[in-house]
């Protein structure tokens, strides 16, 4: 069974994967970040951003971020 993210941020072809990891020390997350292309008839991705990425890269681990906060601000509340 493949792990799956807890919530995903796309902005254009950029996207976050946000993952929730258990630990002795309570909840981490992660973020991983790709750029989606299309190479001839096939849907790809990579971690590799040129220049004209980086601004959308950024507002993508922002939403991330928020996104990751606001929950764990709801976890502490419960």
């Amino acid at each position: 069974m493949k792990n799956k993210p807890i919530h995903e941020v796309r902005l254009g072809m950029i996207k976050a994967a946000v993952w929730k990891n258990e630990t002795e020390t309570g909840t981490r997350y992660n973020v991983t970040f790709s750029r989606l292309y299309r190479d001839e008839d096939q849907w790809r991705s990579t971690d590799s951003f040129g220049r004209d990425d980086l601004l959308l890269l950024a507002k993508v681990a922002d939403e991330a971020h928020s996104w990751i906060c606001s929950g764990q601000a709801e976890e502490v509340a419960a």
